[in-house]
């Protein structure tokens, strides 16, 4: 780091991350916002950071096991990760550095470092994904060295205190809490805490400093839309939000983190586990987000209808899937409870996004990947796709700037 320019050696890097018998080719560049440039199929995407004290960033991973979320964390902002190559699930999605998409992507306008890696023949599904995830998290956390001994230009302190004493400051303010849904369906739907798979968990309480210092992992390839990267965990514009009130409008106490399963019982498990904490530690009111759409939707209604039915208020964030003409049901489940729910927006929206001069990855997969049909690949390099294809278009963390209002 030199003042607030960041020298990256390529060959180094390079050599850092691709250690792995499993790799075949890869090949680093740098995109900037407003390049002609277009990111496809992207994995993942990773805000490089550096821990001074309080452990190691992406504990599980590139970290010790031990607990994060306390000490000093440098954040390179204004950088990303971005891990892109051959297709890995149907479910991945698109970056445009310009022209209308640009307009649906955060990360149009960072400027992101971005690691093309094809991987041998023969891997499987679940291999590919971990090949990918390391070595995003790996160039993330080799990236964010370099803020180990730079000065920084801003600096903000987020205090968590132990929950007793976090509830008994109330002064009168409602006390609330954040319900965290972490996509957990399988099949390449997984999010990793401290390196556990999220389906292998109960409920349970971490500290907002914890997701920023990177606890929580993405390893999913959701549609693209409403995939919460491991940027928008570290990013998390709920808990910012819950910060910034916290003290002034609310008492901002904890956050729960659940899963969303599969089976029926599973769900009834996890939704009774997480109303039941929510209770135990007194909130008043809580928000909650989920991440994608249809099977998830029963765990968002279920999560909502038991915390109500303890007097726990409730706010939900969610897209909606209402179909290209926005008359559809948009979401798979529904309770009378849900009398208050904010919408990121209606994934199944179309967009012609143009031929830009070059493309970083392989643009072969717009007719299959979610979002994509049959034709969407146009002759001449444009696409025409749902804006369900574009990484973070209606993400249901509030990360970006669509939302859907009801009449």
């Amino acid at each position: 780091m030199e003042d607030r320019t960041l020298f990256i050696n390529k060959d180094k890097l390079l050599a850092k991350i691709k250690d792995d018998h499993r790799i075949a080719d890869i090949d680093l560049e740098i995109v900037r916002p407003g390049d002609d440039v277009r990111i496809m199929p992207v994995k993942d995407v990773i805000e490089p950071r550096f821990k001074n004290s309080g452990g190691d960033m992406f504990p599980g991973f590139t970290g010790d096991d031990d607990m994060v979320g306390s000490g000093i964390t440098k954040v390179l902002a204004g950088t990303a990760v971005v891990t892109t190559g051959e297709v890995v699930g149907f479910q991945e999605g698109i970056i445009d550095m310009s022209g209308p998409g640009a307009e649906y992507t955060p990360f149009s306008k960072t400027i992101n470092i971005v690691i093309n890696c094809e991987v041998s023949q023969g891997i499987k599904q679940h291999i590919h994904e971990e090949v990918l995830r390391l070595i995003g998290l790996t160039a993330a956390n080799y990236i964010g060295e370099a803020a180990k001994d730079a000065k920084a230009h801003e600096t903000r302190i987020y205090e968590h205190k132990p929950l007793l004493e976090a509830c008994s400051l109330n002064g009168g303010l409602p006390i609330v809490g954040y319900i965290y849904m972490l996509q957990s369906q399988g099949l390449l739907h997984d999010t990793y805490v401290y390196g556990v798979d999220a389906k292998e968990i109960l409920p349970t309480l971490i500290s907002p400093t914890e997701v920023m210092d990177g606890a929580i992992v993405s390893g999913n390839c959701v549609s693209a839309c409403d995939k919460n990267t491991t940027y928008f965990h570290q990013n998390n514009p709920i808990i910012e939000e819950l910060y910034e009130k916290h003290g002034k409008e609310i008492n901002f106490v904890g956050t729960i983190i659940t899963n969303e399963n599969v089976t029926l019982a599973d769900k009834e498990r996890s939704s009774s586990f997480t109303a039941r904490l929510a209770e135990k530690i007194g909130l008043e009111a809580a928000i909650i987000s989920e991440e994608g759409f249809g099977n998830p939707d029963a765990d968002l209604i279920m999560n909502c209808k038991k915390l109500e039915n303890r007097g726990i208020k409730t706010v939900l964030i969610t897209d909606e899937f209402a179909g290209r003409d926005g008359a559809s049901q948009s979401l798979a489940d529904s309770t009378p409870e849900a009398d208050a729910v904010v919408s990121t927006g209606n994934a199944n929206e179309t967009i012609i996004l143009p031929p830009l001069e070059k493309v970083i990855g392989n643009d072969e997969h717009a007719d299959n990947i979610a979002g994509g049909f049959a034709g969407s690949l146009k002759e001449d390099g444009s696409i025409e796709v749902e804006i369900q294809a574009i990484i973070g278009a209606t993400n249901e963390l509030g990360f970006n700037k669509l939302t859907a209002r009801g009449y």
